[in-house]
């Protein structure tokens, strides 16, 4: 992992008398994302449904699933938003309005949206539903902001690369919630506008089919043959991801009414990591900015769940080629979801877990839940839901108990090391 501390920032001096708490904005793939996302500290989870949106590979949300999020997220306080952000072709109107309708009438708080017709007739039809203005609109100035406010938004989504002073004119001269990303995937294109996944595969990027292209190997030919140096390996156009946990209150003085982490795609395990650890640094920084510092175990969370190098994006410079991977990347993180707690009894101490992933007797393993708890152990003896000793955890979803040293909770999350 590489270390976000080595971008020598300076904290900008001083801060506002009184400050409004950011929202966290967290992916939500699936519905067992969703309710992992508000459990470890999400405000509010943007998810896809099964139109519209520009994850067309994600388990995206049935309404009846979007129901049940909506009620889950409640509990919480939370807010459950919709990812309607295609650029639309005339074929792709037809049932919109009803569709925004179902959005309306399941609980969604807000929709967001790149395309203006989209936009406009959520506005019509489904009064009730805000509308978000997509980062696929890649709006990167103030006048832009304007005018998205003047057509009734009450949020624009950042394209990612705005920079950390022209969002601070942006909150200067417009009155608007302003979402940004703050960690996640970069585009190697202008926010996702990209023509390659069509060009090569017949998916297009802007209507949900993205297939990646800049994550594949590549080679530099000329009148078919290669010109690359014969010693050098395939190369890929993949940016680094974006990390700026290590810079929140710059983004908390710049007025950021939004914090949003990227990956509707990953895993349950990257999404409580990543969520527990941005909880904990913005409700810190919050109880005592003036005392506020960054913790060890924050940057140890995101780095056992990430998949690519960090840095900071746009928000202080413009990335230049040191800031893209050319090398063959290291896809797995350096840990594996192994379980997730469903039951603790706190008379014998025993854990009722549901396997995840492979594992065994005798196994460093490490447990945490929301809030920064955690702790390492060993696996010691394991056994069934009736009793019968296992000597290995191999089946998925299978209910495993053992000993654990410390009490646990529903939703605590096991995790071992790879290898």
């Amino acid at each position: 992992m590489s270390s976000v501390l080595s971008h020598d920032q300076p904290r900008l001096a001083g801060t506002r008398a009184r400050l409004a708490k950011p929202e966290l904005l967290a992916p939500a793939g699936s519905l067992e994302k969703l309710k992992f996302a508000v459990h470890y500290g999400a405000d509010a989870v943007y998810i896809g449904g099964q139109q519209y949106g520009l994850r067309s590979n994600a388990d995206n949300f049935s309404f009846d699933e979007m129901r049940e999020g909506v009620e889950f997220a409640a509990k919480y306080g939370a807010k459950v938003f919709v990812a309607t952000n295609i650029y639309a072709h005339q074929e792709d109107l037809a049932g919109v309005a009803d569709y925004l309708k179902e959005l309306e009438n399941a609980g969604i708080s807000a929709i967001i949206a790149a395309d203006p017709a989209i936009v406009e007739t959520a506005q019509q039809v489904a009064p009730k539903l805000e509308v978000h203005l997509s980062t696929q609109q890649s709006t990167m100035n103030w006048q832009a902001v304007r005018f998205w406010k003047e057509e009734g938004l009450p949020r624009v989504v950042l394209a990612r690369e705005t920079s950390m002073d022209e969002i601070r004119e942006m909150k200067r001269r417009v009155d608007i919630e302003l979402e940004v990303f703050i960690h996640g995937a970069m585009c190697s294109s202008v926010s996702g506008r990209c023509v390659l996944s069509n060009h090569f595969t017949d998916r297009d990027s802007n209507r949900g089919g993205c297939c990646q292209s800049c994550r594949w190997k590549y080679d530099l030919k000329a009148d078919e043959r290669s010109v690359a140096d014969p010693e050098m390996n395939l190369f890929t156009m993949s940016s680094k991801d974006l990390c700026m946990i290590d810079h929140l209150p710059d983004l908390i003085d710049a007025g950021v009414d939004s914090f949003k982490i990227e990956g509707r795609m990953k895993s349950i395990h990257y999404v409580a990591s990543v969520v527990n650890a941005y909880r904990q640094a913005i409700d810190s920084y919050m109880d005592n900015p003036e005392g506020y510092a960054l913790r060890s175990e924050w940057l140890e969370d995101i780095g056992k769940a990430a998949n690519r190098p960090l840095n900071t994006g746009f928000f202080y410079t413009t990335p230049g080629a040191e800031e893209h991977i050319y090398e063959p990347e290291e896809k797995a993180a350096p840990f594996d979801f192994a379980a997730v707690v469903t039951e603790y009894d706190e008379d014998t101490g025993i854990a009722t877990v549901q396997q995840r992933n492979f594992f065994r007797p005798g196994m460093e393993v490490e447990f945490f839940g929301p809030g920064g708890r955690r702790f390492v152990q060993r696996v010691g003896d394991m056994t069934d839901v009736e009793g019968n000793s296992l000597e290995v955890a191999r089946h998925p979803l299978q209910l495993i108990r053992f000993r654990t040293e410390h009490p646990v909770a529903p939703l605590d999350i096991m995790r071992k090391r790879i290898g």
